[in-house]
């Protein structure tokens, strides 16, 4: 039996901060308020630059920031500051206050880089991250230049609600987005990635799965409820004042490329639309050099 202190997980993890490192991030932690702690990476003095746009990249359920924008920050670093928080009870971000709603993560991360005086950006979020991008980009509407939203059905309804949990299998939501043993991680994966991964042992899965889904796993349960995962009385979307580009993965399970198309004339003239082939609930690390193309032609 392995030894319980070796973690594959942890080593991975030491790589994947290497790489933002190596991009020219400092991984930080701030008190944005009395009650709120962030965590984040940001550009070092080295790598910042007044003649470089301001870009914040907000992750979706899941493991920390670090795991989820490898791929672009390698890609966008040299053309961007950016700034990479991990959302309340991820990673090391926490709060002694009893909000849980995406408005309230919205709100941390604007504290935080009026924190920083970063008073101009633009945000890109995935999935939970695109609804906390929505709020922000209406939050902040004069400070805010361009918003991406990529694998986010700001429209759901709690029909689409129902299809999810039939396509998993499940009763709940928290038993997709917060997997608790292997076999749920594996229902997880083969709903959220077009090709699927080999198969992978019990043991790192739930290595995976103590280092990522396990820490703040009530605060996260009550996270979910405010995302409201089962019922219409969901966000009232409307246009935004900025641009908006949609990226949205062409076999998407998870939210379908149909509510793309919805949302898409729900925001109205300013929002457009791309679609990458052949990837599902996660485009941007699937096929992140077309993303990454994507994003930058934007």
């Amino acid at each position: 039996m392995m030894s319980s202190w070796f973690s594959l997980t942890s080593v991975f993890e030491n790589y994947l901060r290497r790489t933002f490192s190596s991009s020219g991030l400092l991984p930080q932690t701030m008190e944005i308020d009395s009650q709120t702690t962030m965590s984040f990476w940001g550009p070092n003095l080295s790598f910042h630059s007044i003649e470089k746009p301001n870009l914040v990249l907000v992750h979706g359920f899941g493991p920390r920031s670090v795991w989820q924008w490898g791929p672009q920050v390698k890609t966008l670093a040299p053309h961007f500051n950016l700034y990479v928080p991990d959302l309340i009870f991820f990673g090391n971000s926490t709060t002694k206050s009893s909000e849980r709603s995406t408005v309230f993560q919205a709100v941390s991360i604007g504290k935080l880089l009026e924190k920083l005086e970063v008073k101009n950006f633009s945000v890109m979020g995935t999935s939970y991250g695109g609804f906390v991008a929505y709020h922000m980009a209406d939050l902040f509407k004069d400070r805010v230049e361009k918003v991406i939203i990529a694998s986010s059905a700001l429209n759901k309804k709690a029909s689409d609600h129902q299809v999810l949990l039939e396509k998993a299998n499940v009763e709940k939501a928290e038993d997709v987005m917060l997997p608790k043993n292997a076999n749920q991680l594996r229902n997880l994966m083969r709903l959220a990635a077009f090709q699927q991964p080999p198969y992978l042992p019990d043991f790192l899965l739930n290595d995976f799965i103590n280092f990522a889904f396990i820490e703040n796993l009530e605060e996260k349960k009550q996270l979910m409820m405010e995302f409201d995962f089962g019922n219409d009385l969901h966000l009232h979307i409307s246009p935004l004042k900025q641009e908006v580009l949609l990226v949205w993965g062409d076999s998407d399970q998870i939210f379908p490329f149909k509510k793309a198309l919805e949302l898409k004339e729900l925001l109205g003239d300013k929002a457009s639309l791309e679609v990458i082939k052949n990837t599902s609930h996660m485009p941007h690390g699937e096929d992140s050099k077309k993303f990454n193309d994507i994003v930058m032609k934007f």
